[in-house]
């Protein structure tokens, strides 16, 4: 089944609403940064966003260091042939991340 793509409007406006996200992938992505105090911190968050993800049904590209984390988003339904595009899914995960860090 595939997933309706954002719009340009519809992901410019999401942009606007976190402006700490940005494109990646030639716009077919959302990614985003955090640093937190120690690595304990940082995977207790990670856990947290896995709670999330599971809950939604979409899941993120993750990568961790220490206290690091980089999360990167996309539906691979929105378009398999490309590798993914950004959707109403991408949205719900980064409205839901964001409200984890209050």
């Amino acid at each position: 089944m595939s997933i309706a793509k954002l719009t340009e409007a519809e992901r410019d406006a999401l942009l606007s609403d976190h402006r700490q996200w940005s494109l990646a992938r030639d716009g077919a992505a959302i990614e985003r940064k955090f640093a937190f105090a120690d690595f304990s911190e940082a995977w207790g968050f990670m856990n947290r966003v896995a709670l999330i993800a599971e809950k939604h049904d979409h899941h993120p590209e993750w990568f961790n260091v220490y206290n690091r984390v980089e999360i990167t988003l996309t539906t691979h339904d929105a378009a398999p042939e490309s590798g993914g595009a950004l959707s109403a899914r991408d949205v719900k995960m980064v409205e839901a991340i964001e409200a984890l860090l209050g």
